[in-house]
């Protein structure tokens, strides 16, 4: 039996889908079951390949509360969504850098996701460490877990990375490093959307955000 685990990045996911929406004309794209997703990959990941785990890393961007109040129930209730399809999440923060204006010279404030790609690279090795997985799928185009993989790489050998780019991020670096990998095209994500409302165990109905 091939275990096999997904690490998701959710910002990069999102951005992708948000993308994808766009390039198919304005269809809703982001209510998406990202289990129901990572799960149609497994007849292409090998045979006899069975879910560990999908762990979802993402992050509150309580930053943007004063120009949109609802921006963070959305996501909350999203994550509601989310855990009991049998999804795991990790959520960091968003931290404030200042940047100094090169044609102005004043600063002006941005901020960034922080911890993500370090929650990802430590949960990869963890989950070889612990031999919790046999096959680890990072669901990123982001090119700073490239570090985590060469050394996970090279500290367990028998085990298996592959690549899951989402729609537009492709990373050529990062699949160079990996054992295989794949694109998701942006109508694969129409094909795993949630149902509206989803019914949770206790009865509340969560309902897709009309603005998605």
């Amino acid at each position: 039996m091939n275990r096999v685990a997904f690490l998701v990045d959710g910002f990069n996911l999102y951005h992708s889908v948000v993308d994808a929406s766009y390039d198919l004309g304005g269809i809703s794209t982001k209510w998406l079951n990202i289990h129901s997703l990572c799960r149609s990959y497994l007849p292409h990941i090998g045979r006899d390949t069975t879910i560990e785990k999908v762990y979802y890393f993402s992050a509150l961007a309580t930053h943007l509360l004063a120009s949109d109040p609802s921006v963070v129930a959305r996501h909350m209730d999203y994550i509601a969504c989310l855990k009991p399809v049998g999804i795991e999440e990790q959520l960091a923060r968003f931290k404030p850098k200042h940047i100094k204006c090169k044609v102005c010279s004043g600063t002006f404030k941005r901020y960034e996701e922080k911890e993500t790609d370090v929650a990802i690279a430590t949960r990869l090795l963890e989950l070889f460490y612990f031999d919790r997985c046999d096959t680890a799928v990072l669901v990123t185009g982001d090119t700073d877990i490239a570090p985590a993989v060469k050394s996970a790489k090279t500290m367990f050998p028998n085990k298996k990375i592959v690549g899951l780019f989402p729609h537009k991020r492709r990373n050529e670096d990062l699949a160079t490093l990996v054992d295989n990998s794949f694109r998701i095209k942006a109508m694969k994500y129409t094909q795993h959307q949630f149902p509206n409302p989803v019914v949770l165990s206790d009865g509340t109905q969560i309902y897709r955000p009309s603005t998605w």
